[in-house]
């Protein structure tokens, strides 16, 4: 499958996907951005209003906890790609002050903007845009060639990695986008079975998650070093696929 038939497999199965996803998967995602959220400090951002309170784990066990950016007078810029309806974006929002959503899915687009809306939250605090980062035909779409989509204190993509067809490209460009000794959090699978090819989302699926050993080559070969390692947070699905947060920070 060449990168074209990757991006349009992925395209139509998210825009077809878009309208139900948030209701379908509710309670993984709601867990999810609670386990970003515990993992703030392993992340390792110099984060807006980050407050070191006990207050914290009492937040994190409820479900509205994605409430607004923060208000310090730091900027605190986010770049979630393949944001989906905005995953990495909720987890984060509290503790930075623009969140910027790419995702080659306009429903998906559409879906995370509506949610943006619906709390409130204006364009330059939390807006996604429909695009693709990873095109290897276009190094710097002109679509994105604007500081706003530049110089990100941190960019991450949850559980949207293994979907990729070029991990080493796509990881590459988006260190790219980092101010210099930025952030890229991944939050993806570790290696696991071949999943169903019955499955809608099957011929979407481009790799079946990442080890360690991989995970620190991508980051090396995209300009950035690897963290402490990779925390594994939780497990999806009636085959345990573990999710782990996997850490590489730009090379100042």
């Amino acid at each position: 499958m060449t990168d074209a038939d990757t991006v349009s497999a992925n395209k139509a199965h998210f825009d077809k996907l878009a309208a139900e996803y948030d209701a379908k998967y509710e309670k993984t995602s709601l867990q999810l951005e609670r386990e970003i959220r515990n993992r703030k400090d392993f992340i390792g951002v110099d984060w807006a209003d980050d407050d070191d309170d006990d207050d914290d784990d009492d937040n994190d066990n409820d479900d509205t906890a994605e409430t607004a950016p923060a208000t310090d007078s730091k900027s605190v810029r986010l770049l979630d790609y393949a944001c989906g309806t905005g995953l990495i974006s909720r987890a984060l929002i509290q503790y930075t002050t623009h969140c910027v959503g790419i995702d080659i899915s306009e429903n998906m687009v559409a879906a995370y903007n509506a949610r943006a809306e619906n709390q409130g939250l204006s364009a330059d605090e939390m807006r996604a845009y429909q695009g693709n980062l990873t095109d290897p035909a276009d190094p710097d779409p002109a679509a994105f060639s604007g500081a706003r989509f530049r110089d990100f204190d941190v960019a991450g993509v949850g559980l949207g990695f293994h979907h990729f067809a070029d991990p080493e490209l796509s990881a590459k460009r988006l260190v790219e986008r980092l101010r210099p000794g930025g952030v890229f959090v991944i939050l993806d699978f570790l290696p696991h079975e071949k999943m169903d090819n019955g499955l809608p989302a099957a011929s979407t699926v481009m790799h079946h998650g990442f080890s360690e050993e991989r995970m620190r080559a991508i980051f090396e070969q995209a300009g950035a070093v690897m963290g402490v390692g990779m925390v594994t947070i939780m497990a999806i699905g009636m085959d345990i696929a573990m999710v782990t947060v996997m850490l590489g920070r730009r090379r100042a």
